[in-house]
């Protein structure tokens, strides 16, 4: 670990984190929104950027991933910026790609609180923010006002809750018309378990309808790649099927995996948030994630970017092992910070 890696470490360990774990009275959403007001900020100032340029280590391997030129292989998952309030300043916290969202065709006020929860003894995270965004609309505007980035752009797009699951695929294609140019890639969720209805499109039948009508409007407008998010807690004959119809869709590749409903490799102390509704996100997803990404990239298929219980840099030296092209953090980012960023890309550098 470089000077300037443990540097990084030790003050997020010792100073930053404690702090964020104290916002409102240790309450996670407001910790996790006055994160995102500080990452605006940041963005709104180049001399705290220039700071951040000299002390954050940039990656340096690059990658070409369905057309698209990611400069390495760590991007910020889904879920930590919806709306993308932060969208100037995360790649000088060391990302090659960042995917923005959930965003759904209309804005919605998502589940309610309490809705986020850490457990810290097994470095994991339950949600069930159901989705809570300002809408397509929005983030399309925020985006244009942004003007270019410097690394890719993903779009998770999702189903609005009051929407009928038969009607989802109007729901997304609404999504993304209104995003249409703004996003690099498109990342079709499917698989959060805290929309009514929403992991049904997982199934052989839906998800094939679903995804023919986005390749084809996507061909139709900008030819934005899709993708397709899938969960942990699909079988193997499940895994397989999503392969066999996002191929025959068209689509450019898989997102694996989202968070799970399952609560194995908890620590003692966290069992009583156990029983918390929502995706469990973190270490102990560890394995599942590995083993999902093995599956897809053994098909030869498919290329896939692995998220999933990402805490250290040989986590993410597994996934990229397992065959995938591009890993993504967000709990492992909550708990270790830019240094695992760091740590990662230059683990991924070979």
């Amino acid at each position: 670990m470089s000077v300037r890696v443990r540097a990084l470490d030790a003050g997020y360990r010792n100073a930053v984190r404690p702090l964020l774990f104290r916002v409102g009275g240790g309450d996670a959403e407001a910790a996790h929104h006055r994160t995102l007001r500080q990452m605006q900020w940041i963005g709104e100032h180049p001399s705290v950027i220039r700071a951040l340029e000299l002390g954050v280590p940039r990656p340096a391997t690059p990658v070409e991933l369905a057309g698209l030129h990611f400069p390495g292989r760590v991007g910020l998952a889904a879920g930590v910026d919806k709306d993308g309030v932060g969208v100037k300043t995360w790649e000088y916290l060391g990302f090659g790609h960042i995917e923005l969202g959930t965003v759904t065709a209309h804005a919605q006020p998502g589940n309610p609180q309490p809705r986020l929860f850490r457990l810290r003894d097994s470095h994991a995270i339950i949600n069930r923010m159901g989705f809570n965004n300002s809408g397509a609309q929005a983030l399309a505007e925020r985006l244009r006002a942004a003007g270019p980035v410097g690394i890719p752009i993903g779009v998770s797009i999702g189903k609005t809750k009051v929407t009928p699951v038969e009607d989802a695929i109007e729901d997304y294609l609404a999504s993304l018309a209104v995003l249409d140019g703004c996003a690099d890639y498109f990342a079709v969720n499917v698989s959060s378990p805290n929309t009514p209805g929403l992991r049904s499109l997982q199934d052989k039948g839906p998800l094939a309808e679903l995804l023919t009508h986005l390749v084809r409007a996507a061909g139709e407008r900008s030819g934005t790649p899709i993708f397709v998010k899938i969960a942990p807690d699909l079988t193997d004959g499940a895994i397989d099927d999503v392969l066999e119809v996002a191929q025959a869709a068209g689509a450019s590749g898989v997102i694996a995996t989202n968070t799970t409903l399952s609560r194995d490799g908890l620590a003692g102390t966290d069992l009583p948030l156990a029983a918390e509704a929502g995706g469990l996100s973190g270490a102990p997803l560890t394995r599942r994630a590995r083993y999902v990404v093995t599956r897809i990239a053994s098909t030869g298929g498919l290329p896939v970017i692995g998220v999933g219980g990402i805490m250290t840099a040989d986590d993410g030296r597994a996934l990229v092992d397992a065959g995938a092209s591009l890993v993504q953090v967000y709990t492992g980012f909550i708990y270790r910070g830019p240094a695992l960023v760091a740590e990662l890309n230059r683990a991924l550098a070979s």
